[in-house]
């Protein structure tokens, strides 16, 4: 089973795992993350093997951090991060027609408020309080957006927005500056 976690701010974590008897066997961790000692890698790998299959992530994290050598050190990888790939993998999801999408459509609303649905419904997503979500845009006013890590000053005008009547935001995505006007556009946050 395989299973891929993008850790918040980090990066990539991948679980190849199998489940015999009810329990974990031959995990295989990796990804682009960085890990010191060297040999924290393979403490990770066996404090998995053997954990029963029905363990959350919380409590495959913690079994990682009581295996973990002393001074461990990750670069772009959490504990955490690790259990949550390994629920993926057991999970056996791996296309988007595993899951069952919820449609909104509230028609135009301001890009303010479209900035914070989004902000509120991933996290809703992200902590499994709300199924996967597709979301239609339709904005009620002309907008740039920016993403979550761009410089203001570099990618827009404030005072040419401005006199021109289009409202500048900041969403919590990253990605380039897009212009929209008032037509729909689609969101997902799965």
């Amino acid at each position: 089973m395989h299973g891929e976690y993008k850790v918040p701010g980090g990066k990539l974590v991948v679980v190849d795992v199998d489940v015999e008897d009810g329990v974990l066997r031959h995990p295989r961790v990796a990804g682009d993350f960085f890990l010191e000692p060297d040999e924290a890698l393979d403490a990770v790998n066996r404090a998995l093997d053997g954990a029963p299959a029905d363990t959350d992530a919380a409590g495959l994290a913690a079994r990682i951090d009581a295996a973990l050598p002393e001074g461990t050190v990750m670069y772009g990888l959490t504990s955490e991060g690790v259990g949550i790939a390994v629920r993926r993998a057991l999970a056996h999801a791996t296309d988007w027609t595993d899951y069952d999408w919820q449609l909104i459509h509230e028609g135009p609303q301001s890009p303010a408020l479209h900035m914070a649905l989004d902000e509120v419904l991933t996290a809703e997503v992200a902590a499994g309080r709300r199924p996967p979500t597709l979301r239609v845009w339709e904005w009620g006013a002309p907008a740039v957006i920016i993403g979550s890590f761009q410089s203001l000053r570099n990618e827009v005008d404030p005072e040419g927005a401005r006199r021109h009547g289009i409202e500048v935001v900041r969403r919590i995505s990253g990605g380039g500056a897009m212009f929209v006007a008032t037509r729909r556009h689609y969101c997902l946050a799965a």
